[in-house]
């Protein structure tokens, strides 16, 4: 309940060659103030993706034409490093990304990531720099991301698959979109058997002296 279950999902491949990215430079603080959960893809990598007048930098790989479009981002090792900021996955989130594939992941990030359903994949730092050579060979580079076989396929015209590593629970939960909500409502037959008990208990306690 709250989310978007995610089983698969295809799209465009943008690499981002960086390692240590941390939640500040994926989110900027001046960002943090907005009261609603919206808009915070504007704020996404501000202070790469945009000069000091506030221009596209066309410098910064997400600014390049063959990358407009993507959802699933490619990044080094140590993604979502510093503080804990849940900004910084809705940002990555409304800018259009569904997966984020990089060689590890602070663990904050990655479990703000599965709180909101955003699919954080690990592979091995060779894996990665595969990705990244054959996405700087073939520009419109495309893959399927599949939670429920756990594989990640290049669209190549050989295709390339890599198998990825996924937590059981942190599977499901992003399988069936169950928030935290969601999963205490999975047990609310227990709750409520153990509320139906709770009176009953508390009449025969013995009153405070």
């Amino acid at each position: 309940m709250g989310m978007t279950p995610f089983r698969s999902h295809k799209g465009l491949i943008a690499t981002l060659d960086r390692s240590n990215v941390d939640t500040d430079q994926i989110i900027p603080k001046q960002f943090l103030k907005a009261i609603g959960r919206t808009g915070f893809e504007k704020g996404l990598f501000h202070d790469w993706r945009f000069l000091a007048d506030g221009k596209p930098n066309p410098q910064f790989e997400l600014n390049r034409p063959e990358f407009q479009g993507a959802s699933i981002l490619v990044a080094r090792n140590n993604f979502g490093c510093g503080s804990s900021r849940e900004h910084a996955v809705w940002a990555i989130q409304q800018y259009g990304f569904k997966a984020v594939i990089a060689a590890g992941f602070a663990d904050i990030f990655r479990n703000n990531s599965v709180k909101n359903g955003l699919l954080t994949l690990t592979l091995t730092e060779a894996e990665v720099e595969e990705i990244f050579q054959m996405a700087g060979r073939c520009k419109g580079l495309t893959a399927t991301a599949n939670l429920e076989e756990q594989r990640v396929t290049l669209h190549l015209p050989e295709e390339i698959s890599f198998h990825f590593e996924m937590d059981g629970g942190v599977k499901e939960h992003l399988i069936r979109g169950l928030d935290e909500i969601g999963l205490t409502l999975k047990r609310e037959s227990e709750i409520t058997s153990f509320e139906a008990k709770r009176p009953f208990q508390n009449r025969h306690r013995e009153p405070p002296p």
